[in-house]
This record gives C-alpha cells, structure tokens and sequence, in this order.
C-alpha cells in the first residue's frame, strides 16, 4: 500500500466527469488519498475541493497509486489512456486497474490479457444509477474479474454503492451494456405510451403515477419520467449518445455471440435519428421530446 498513514490504498482517478467527480469526492471524504485528473481544469478544481490531489495528466494520477480508477466515455478512451508511454512507465506491477467506463467486454478482456502479462489486474466495474447515485453513494456496481481481487477493492467500492461480482473480467461490462439497452428500449416504449395517453386525454403524470403501482412499471416511469421528462428539465446528467453507445455494444455483443437481437436493433435504429436529430449534448432522457417532435412531424406530412 502506498498510503501508509491510514491504512487505505492510495487511489489514482482518471475521468472526473458528471460520474467521476462525485465518486473520487466521496472516495476523498472517506479518508482515501485520491489524485485525479481530467483534461477539464474545472473538474480538477473540483476534486481539489473536495479534498484530492488534482494533478496534470494521467500518467500523474497513477503513479504510486495503489488502485487506478477509470472513468472514461468508452473502450477507445480507455485503451488510449493506458497506451500511452508514461501510463505504462507509471503502472506499477501489483496495481489493480478498475474501469468503471462503459466499455465493450471483450475488448475489456483482451486488455486484461495484455495487463496481466506486466502483473497489472484488471476489474471491470461499470455502474448504474446516474448523478444522484454517484452522489449518494447509492450506485449499482457490476463487477467483472477475479474474486480475489473484487473483493480486495470491495471496501473501497462499497463507498460508492453496491458492488456485486458478475463473474469473470468482461462480465461487468456485459451486463452493464445489457441493462442500458433495456432501459433504452423501455424509455422509449414509455414515451410512445405516454404520448398515445395523452392524445387520448389522459394526464401524463397521473399516467405515471398508475403506471408505477402497476405492471408496466420501470426505471423510465419510476425515475426518469417523474424527474426529467414531465417536469421538462431533460437534465439526468448522462447523454443520449453515451446510452446510444451502450445499446450498440449491447447488440454488438449479441451478433458476435451468434444471434440476432431483433427488437434491440430496432431500438437501436430508433435512437440513432434521434442522435441525428437533436444537438451533441443532448441528455438522454431527451429521447420522450424527439419522439413527441417525430410524431408531430409524421402527423403533419399526412394531412
């Protein structure tokens, strides 16, 4: 261990982001001695806010650092950042590499083969459960790797939210592209659901709110709708792309393992024009806006 004085690792965070700067703070709180970095000066500000060490490149934030911590967009990133020169001057071997990113998982296992052959470890450990979750601590972590070394990072994890182990390296990424297709799918269901209501004469919270103590409940209505959509603030913190992103590695997954996952590529369809429709920073939850736009627009070419 590399901070003696309190006992905890020391921790290296890469990515401090609408995800990765609440997370290394509440790392930092716990008495964990945290150096990031990001290319933003403004999220480097923050961590040094918060209590950690802000430094000036990646290479920085791992050096001498027990457990690195990525918090990346994707796969790409992710291999980039570790390719670099002075990235791999300053992993130490022992280092044990979380990627906490969205990345593809078999792309997650060939860099763990390539790591392991310099005695690094690689756990991939994504997360669901937005902002508020990264802030609360409250997060869903699925975890990917050896059990000794998931449950080694497991009291470090632990201050972020729930981690359990999903099975080997990859699996954690698999799993988390899985759930974001289903809750893509599902959100958008619910906002052609919502929208058919509403034409119909229904209220669209009230909707909501039968939906939630029925059976057609889900994340969309429980969460999404209630917070961002209806009160049209379309503010979740993570952006359509980056869930686009997600299903297409989800789909992706299926068509390598030999079959076809049909209702998934017509999700998947879908949220590509609306990529192509709304601006590049558009949150997610902007897919009920587009889909209500999209059938006013179909409406009106057929009168």
């Amino acid at each position: 261990m590399n901070n003696p004085g309190c006992g905890l690792p020391s921790v290296g965070f890469i990515g401090l982001g609408n995800m990765g700067s609440p997370m290394s703070a509440r790392l930092a709180a716990a008495g964990y001695r945290v150096t990031g970095f990001d290319l933003d000066p403004g999220a480097r500000a923050r961590l040094a806010d918060a209590g950690g060490t802000a430094v000036e490149s990646a290479a920085d934030a791992t050096l001498g650092a027990d457990v690195v911590i990525l918090m990346l967009p994707n796969s790409a990133v992710v291999e980039a950042v570790l390719a670099e020169p002075e990235m791999k001057q300053a992993l130490a071997p022992g280092t044990t590499i979380v990627d906490m990113s969205s990345s593809d998982p078999l792309s997650t296992r060939r860099l763990a083969g390539e790591l392991a052959a310099v005695s690094v470890i690689l756990v991939d450990a994504p997360v669901s459960g937005g902002v508020k979750g990264a802030q609360t601590g409250k997060l869903t972590i699925m975890a990917g790797g050896p059990e000794s070394a998931v449950a080694q990072i497991g009291p470090l994890l632990a201050h972020l939210g729930r981690a359990r182990r999903a099975g080997e390296v990859g699996a954690g990424h698999a799993l988390k592209a899985i759930n974001n297709l289903l809750s893509a799918t599902h959100l958008l269901a619910t906002a052609e659901g919502v929208l058919a209501g509403e034409r119909f004469g229904l209220e669209p919270g009230l909707m909501v709110e039968l939906i939630n103590s029925s059976s057609g409940r889900s994340g969309s209505t429980d969460n999404k709708y209630p917070n961002f959509i209806l009160p049209e603030t379309f503010d979740s913190g993570f952006g359509l792309r980056l869930m686009l992103k997600d299903m297409k590695i989800a789909t992706d997954l299926a068509r390598q393992l030999g079959f076809s996952s049909r209702l998934g590529e017509q999700a998947v369809a879908l949220w590509e024009q609306a990529a192509q429709d709304l601006p590049p920073a558009a949150d997610h939850t902007e897919i009920a806006r587009w889909t209500a736009a999209a059938a006013r627009a179909g409406q009106e070419q057929g009168e």
